[in-house]
């Protein structure tokens, strides 16, 4: 096929090119980050297991969904379209998203509850029981994933409701996370220090701090899952509304979902920026290749 006779050559190439990319960059640094996590002793065991899981969705997209997607970006550039690579790509893009989806919101629940539960958080939020939330999030995604194999409009409907109520409920929790911490700091600037208060006042005022700055971490994973997939988002109810789409939309659609992908690349990058433990983790793994 000439470079002309197509106006969705450019997209078709340009994001087949990128995803080849991305795809190499998302298994590498999400490898590193999942040996990172599996080392890193220091943070909570239901936080790595939220996260680990987040970095085995991240390392799927890299492993199946891109390759699977760039494959049928070529097969758009020769005008052509397999069925299976269709509907595998269809099944493990569905699987992966809806796992980060439900792994955000559960990511920001810890969170939240971390903060409003206290002391009573080791006690209710067990390493056990978020190992059993994570296993029920991954079989659900695959129960709604395997849609794909009858009915993709319905499955289009779904991934829209669900990633719509994700983001509503995480951003409700957040707001309330923020406004929490906030309080908890400004009843710490005016804590009376006299005798024996001095110590415990230091005690929680480190313990409020470890919470901050986990769920601002977690926040900014959140943050980057917003800006890379509310654009494919609007573009999921627009091919609800909209089934004829003009080459225009076809061509946003094609880099939203690029941007999708970006985001497995992504958060392993903010894992190691927010969160100093991943980072020296990731470091010490790089020395030792070297």
């Amino acid at each position: 096929m000439e470079q002309g006779s197509d106006p969705m050559y450019p997209a078709y190439m340009s994001n087949s090119v990128m995803n080849g990319c991305l795809s190499y960059t998302a298994i590498v640094l999400n490898i590193l980050t999942i040996n990172a996590l599996r080392k890193t002793s220091s943070l909570p065991k239901t936080l790595k297991t939220l996260l680990l899981s987040l970095a085995v969705s991240d390392l799927g997209v890299g492993l199946m969904v891109q390759p699977l997607y760039t494959a049928l970006l070529v097969e758009g550039l020769q005008q052509k379209r397999t069925n299976w690579i269709l509907a595998l790509c269809t099944f493990s893009a569905g699987l992966f998203a809806i796992s980060s989806f439900l792994g955000v919101t559960a990511l920001s629940v810890d969170r939240f509850l971390a903060v409003h539960l206290h002391l009573r958080y080791q006690e209710l939020v067990t390493h056990k029981r978020v190992v059993v939330g994570v296993i029920i999030l991954w079989l659900f995604g695959a129960l709604i994933a395997l849609l794909s194999f009858w009915n993709t409009i319905v499955l289009l409907i779904l991934l829209t409701c669900i990633s719509s109520l994700c983001v509503i409920f995480c951003t409700t929790v957040y707001c309330k996370i923020y406004f929490t911490v906030r309080r908890l700091a400004s009843r710490l600037r005016h804590r009376p220090q006299r005798g024996q208060e001095v110590p415990q006042g230091n005690k929680i005022a480190v313990n409020a701090d470890k919470l901050r700055k986990f769920a601002l971490s977690t926040f900014y994973v959140f943050l980057v899952f917003l800006i890379c997939y509310l654009p494919h988002n609007c573009m999921l109810v627009a091919r609800i509304l909209i089934p004829q789409q003009n080459t225009s939309m076809r061509t946003f659609d094609l880099f939203s979902v690029t941007l999708v992908y970006l985001n497995s690349t992504l958060n392993p990058v903010v894992y190691s920026w927010k969160i100093r433990h991943i980072r020296l983790a990731i470091m010490n793994s790089l020395r030792k290749l070297a």
